[in-house]
Protein backbone atom coordinates (compact mmCIF):
# COMPACT_ATOMS: atom_id res chain seq x y z
CA UNK A 1 0.00 0.00 0.00
CA UNK A 2 1.56 3.38 -1.25
CA UNK A 3 1.38 6.34 1.60
CA UNK A 4 0.09 9.26 -0.02
CA UNK A 5 2.06 12.69 0.74
CA UNK A 6 0.46 15.42 2.75
CA UNK A 7 -1.07 18.19 1.11
CA UNK A 8 1.35 20.92 0.38
CA UNK A 9 0.15 24.51 1.41
CA UNK A 10 -1.38 26.75 -0.87
CA UNK A 11 1.44 29.51 -1.94
CA UNK A 12 -0.03 33.12 -0.83
CA UNK A 13 -0.79 35.55 -3.66
CA UNK A 14 1.69 38.38 -3.54
CA UNK A 15 -1.08 40.33 -5.13
CA UNK A 16 -3.61 39.44 -2.76
CA UNK A 17 -5.64 42.32 -0.82
CA UNK A 18 -6.06 41.77 2.54
CA UNK A 19 -9.02 44.15 3.29
CA UNK A 20 -8.98 45.62 7.04
CA UNK A 21 -12.06 47.49 6.99
CA UNK A 22 -15.08 48.94 4.33
CA UNK A 23 -16.93 52.32 4.82
CA UNK A 24 -20.54 50.59 3.98
CA UNK A 25 -22.45 53.59 4.26
CA UNK A 26 -20.60 55.58 1.61
CA UNK A 27 -22.15 53.83 -1.24
CA UNK A 28 -25.47 54.61 0.81
CA UNK A 29 -24.93 58.19 0.92
CA UNK A 30 -23.00 58.82 -2.53
CA UNK A 31 -23.52 57.95 -5.80
CA UNK A 32 -19.69 56.93 -7.00
CA UNK A 33 -18.02 57.67 -10.00
CA UNK A 34 -14.38 57.03 -9.88
CA UNK A 35 -12.10 54.89 -7.61
CA UNK A 36 -8.67 55.31 -6.92
CA UNK A 37 -5.85 53.38 -5.11
CA UNK A 38 -4.20 55.69 -2.74
CA UNK A 39 -0.99 54.40 -0.38
CA UNK A 40 -1.11 55.99 3.32
CA UNK A 41 1.59 57.82 4.68
CA UNK A 42 1.32 56.09 8.66
CA UNK A 43 3.60 56.62 11.50
CA UNK A 44 4.33 54.62 14.96
CA UNK A 45 2.39 51.78 16.05
CA UNK A 46 -0.87 52.89 13.45
CA UNK A 47 0.20 49.71 11.07
CA UNK A 48 -0.29 47.27 14.17
CA UNK A 49 -3.19 49.11 14.94
CA UNK A 50 -4.34 48.54 11.52
CA UNK A 51 -3.62 44.94 11.52
CA UNK A 52 -5.38 44.16 14.25
CA UNK A 53 -8.47 46.15 12.61
CA UNK A 54 -8.83 49.12 14.70
CA UNK A 55 -9.60 51.60 12.23
CA UNK A 56 -12.96 53.29 11.66
CA UNK A 57 -13.25 54.98 7.95
CA UNK A 58 -17.66 55.53 8.39
CA UNK A 59 -16.95 59.34 9.05
CA UNK A 60 -13.85 59.68 7.24
CA UNK A 61 -13.27 62.09 4.15
CA UNK A 62 -10.65 63.37 1.87
CA UNK A 63 -9.13 66.92 0.69
CA UNK A 64 -6.75 68.13 -1.34
CA UNK A 65 -4.31 70.64 -0.15
CA UNK A 66 -1.33 72.42 -1.87
CA UNK A 67 -1.31 69.45 -4.03
CA UNK A 68 -1.21 66.98 -1.71
CA UNK A 69 -4.09 64.57 -0.43
CA UNK A 70 -5.29 64.19 3.20
CA UNK A 71 -7.20 61.97 4.84
CA UNK A 72 -9.57 63.38 7.70
CA UNK A 73 -11.26 61.58 10.53
CA UNK A 74 -9.75 58.27 10.06
CA UNK A 75 -10.03 56.95 13.80
CA UNK A 76 -7.23 55.00 14.64
CA UNK A 77 -7.45 53.33 17.84
CA UNK A 78 -3.93 53.75 19.70
CA UNK A 79 -1.82 50.23 19.77
CA UNK A 80 -2.59 48.44 23.04
CA UNK A 81 1.09 47.13 23.38
CA UNK A 82 2.78 50.42 22.42
CA UNK A 83 4.52 53.69 24.49
CA UNK A 84 5.21 56.89 23.11
CA UNK A 85 5.31 55.77 19.68
CA UNK A 86 1.10 55.93 19.95
CA UNK A 87 0.06 58.87 18.11
CA UNK A 88 -3.23 61.01 18.13
CA UNK A 89 -6.17 58.62 16.97
CA UNK A 90 -7.46 61.37 14.62
CA UNK A 91 -4.72 63.53 13.13
CA UNK A 92 -5.10 63.48 9.77
CA UNK A 93 -2.99 61.59 7.31
CA UNK A 94 -1.35 61.87 3.80
CA UNK A 95 -2.77 59.72 0.93
CA UNK A 96 -0.47 58.76 -1.42
CA UNK A 97 -1.30 59.53 -4.89
CA UNK A 98 -0.10 60.43 -8.20
CA UNK A 99 0.30 64.01 -9.09
CA UNK A 100 -2.16 63.89 -12.32
CA UNK A 101 -4.88 61.77 -10.25
CA UNK A 102 -4.43 64.52 -7.78
CA UNK A 103 -4.35 67.29 -10.05
CA UNK A 104 -7.97 65.21 -11.53
CA UNK A 105 -9.40 64.88 -8.24
CA UNK A 106 -8.89 68.41 -7.31
CA UNK A 107 -10.34 69.93 -10.84
CA UNK A 108 -13.28 67.55 -10.36
CA UNK A 109 -14.34 68.52 -6.47
CA UNK A 110 -13.70 72.61 -7.59
CA UNK A 111 -16.00 72.41 -10.30
CA UNK A 112 -18.56 69.63 -10.04
CA UNK A 113 -19.12 69.81 -6.46
CA UNK A 114 -18.21 66.24 -5.54
CA UNK A 115 -16.71 64.68 -2.55
CA UNK A 116 -13.70 62.34 -2.41
CA UNK A 117 -15.08 59.71 -0.06
CA UNK A 118 -12.74 56.30 1.25
CA UNK A 119 -14.13 53.40 0.06
CA UNK A 120 -12.00 50.41 1.87
CA UNK A 121 -8.71 50.23 3.71
CA UNK A 122 -6.83 47.20 2.65
CA UNK A 123 -2.98 45.96 2.63
CA UNK A 124 -1.45 44.96 -0.32
CA UNK A 125 2.28 43.79 -0.48
CA UNK A 126 2.62 44.63 2.87
CA UNK A 127 1.84 48.14 2.49
CA UNK A 128 -1.21 49.97 3.59
CA UNK A 129 -3.30 51.08 0.77
CA UNK A 130 -7.10 52.96 0.66
CA UNK A 131 -9.26 52.91 -1.88
CA UNK A 132 -10.80 56.25 -2.28
CA UNK A 133 -13.77 57.26 -4.81
CA UNK A 134 -15.12 60.21 -6.26
CA UNK A 135 -18.79 60.55 -5.36
CA UNK A 136 -21.93 62.68 -5.63
CA UNK A 137 -23.77 62.81 -2.65
CA UNK A 138 -27.66 61.53 -2.95
CA UNK A 139 -30.78 63.11 -2.13
CA UNK A 140 -33.25 61.43 0.15
CA UNK A 141 -35.44 60.63 -2.71
CA UNK A 142 -32.23 58.75 -4.38
CA UNK A 143 -31.68 56.77 -1.53
CA UNK A 144 -35.03 55.42 -1.12
CA UNK A 145 -35.03 54.49 -4.93
CA UNK A 146 -31.60 52.02 -4.17
CA UNK A 147 -33.68 50.72 -1.44
CA UNK A 148 -36.72 49.68 -3.28
CA UNK A 149 -34.34 48.29 -6.19
CA UNK A 150 -32.01 46.36 -3.93
CA UNK A 151 -35.26 45.15 -2.41
CA UNK A 152 -36.76 43.87 -5.89
CA UNK A 153 -33.78 42.00 -6.62
CA UNK A 154 -33.66 40.12 -3.43
CA UNK A 155 -37.31 39.31 -3.68
CA UNK A 156 -36.93 38.14 -7.60
CA UNK A 157 -33.98 36.37 -6.29
CA UNK A 158 -35.70 34.95 -3.87
CA UNK A 159 -38.59 34.03 -5.81
CA UNK A 160 -36.05 32.16 -8.61
CA UNK A 161 -34.86 29.51 -5.93
CA UNK A 162 -38.24 28.39 -4.66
Amino acid sequence: MKKEKPAQPAERDPNARYTVTVNRRARHEYEILDTYEAGLVLVGTEVKSLRAGRVNVQDAYCRIEHGEAWIYNMHVSPYEMGNRSNVEPLRKRKALLHGWEIEKLRTQVEQKGLAIIPLKLFFQRGFAKMEIALGRGKKLYDKRETIAERDQLREAQRRAAD
